[in-house]
Parts: C-alpha cells; structure tokens; sequence
C-alpha cells in the first residue's frame, strides 16, 4: 500500500449539515427553495455544477461568479469556528502515520474551503492536497485521485481511497484505486475491490491492505 488518500466533506469531516445551511441560504437569497434531496443530487460534486443547477432551479438571472461568491464565503464563515470530525478518522490517520503510509486529502471543494477545514483539523496531518483549484475536471472524473498519485510518486492501483459519495467512488474506481465507502446522503453498493462500512470506526490499516491485489 503506497497511500490512502481521504474525501474531505461528509467523509473526514462532518460539513453535509454545514453545506445544506448555506446552500438553503444561498437559494432563499436567489426567490428559489432547497431540500435534502437538491442536496443529495449534488453531493460530491464541483461548486461550478452546484451553482449551475441552483440557478437553473431557482430561475435566478443572478450571476454565477456571485452565487459562487456566496457560497464560498458563507462556508469559510462557517467553518472558521471548526467542523465535527467524523469518528474514527483522527484514529484511521494517526494509525496510518505511525506505520509511514503517505496519506493525501483529496476533495471537490475549493481550495479556500479545504483550507478553513484544515485550519482546525491541521494541514500537516497530509502529505498532499488536491482540491478542485488543482484539476481541470473534479469527481467523478478520476484526475484529482490520478493527480494526488502523480504527486506522491505512486502507482493508483497501490493506493487505498475513502469516500462517502457515488461521485467520489466513481472517481477512485476510474482512477484504478481500492476503494472504502462509508456512504452518508447516498447509498454506495459493494462491489470487487470495494469495502463498504458504516463508520470509520470499522477500518483499520489492515483491512486497507487486503482491498489491494495480490494481498
């Protein structure tokens, strides 16, 4: 195992609740209605695709720039005061470290947003970040796991990914990773080469390594 690579929102920590405040904000100011369920349509998506499709819902003339404005903003706000980290990650992480498996943190967010969640959580804890400023197409695409493994120098098929969307499984999946769901808003499916839990509480590095082949 050269790496485990973690998803950010709803996975490390819990910022679901966060996102479905501010998006619920953000489309009262546009005359428009949110739901859990425009929520889950979006979930581990871009902020470029949240914003199209909240435009399009609310029929909004507003512009993009300014939605995105919004919302990028009011999650900072919101998480400058620190976000719930999920059970078991702190202890998955430290596990990880003490035995020297690289890990990256590798999420659809912006980097701005990623930022306020590692101030409190510490930016330290990963060798490397790749957000959606660092790629040219977020998940499902496989480029930010294919682009976090080019950084680290390793191959993806040797890397482990934890996810907790459809969205972010497609993308590891593509991008030829093992993969551990821990679903939230969505269901995930088993599937070869993918452990499925209901908490982090349940991995441990060892069950990390026997996804991987030949183990």
């Amino acid at each position: 195992m050269r790496a485990v690579f973690f998803d950010m929102d709803g996975l490390l920590v819990d910022t679901e609740k966060v996102w479905l405040e501010i998006e619920s904000e953000v489309m009262r100011r546009l005359g428009g209605q949110w739901t859990p369920d425009h929520q889950a349509h979006l979930l581990g998506g871009s902020m470029e695709r949240a914003v199209e499709y909240m435009l399009s819902a609310s029929g909004s003339g507003e512009s993009a720039a300014t939605v995105e404005q919004w919302m990028v903003s009011g999650m900072v706000e919101r998480l400058s005061g620190g976000a719930r980290v999920m059970p078991g990650a702190s202890e998955l992480l430290d596990a990880l470290r003490d035995e020297g498996v690289p890990v990256g943190l590798v999420t659809s967010s912006l980097r701005k947003i990623a930022d306020a969640v590692l101030k409190e959580f510490g930016r330290d804890r990963f060798d490397v970040v790749v957000t959606a400023d660092d790629v040219e197409r977020t998940k499902p695409d496989p480029e930010p796991y294919l682009t976090a493994a080019r950084l680290l120098g390793v191959v993806p098929v040797r890397c482990v990914v934890l996810e907790d969307s459809p969205n972010g499984v497609a993308a590891a999946t593509a991008a030829g990773c093992a993969v551990v769901a821990v679903p939230s808003l969505l269901p995930v499916e088993e599937a070869p080469g993918r452990l499925v839990v209901s908490s982090l509480e349940e991995v441990t590095v060892a069950r990390l390594r026997a996804l991987l082949p030949g183990v």
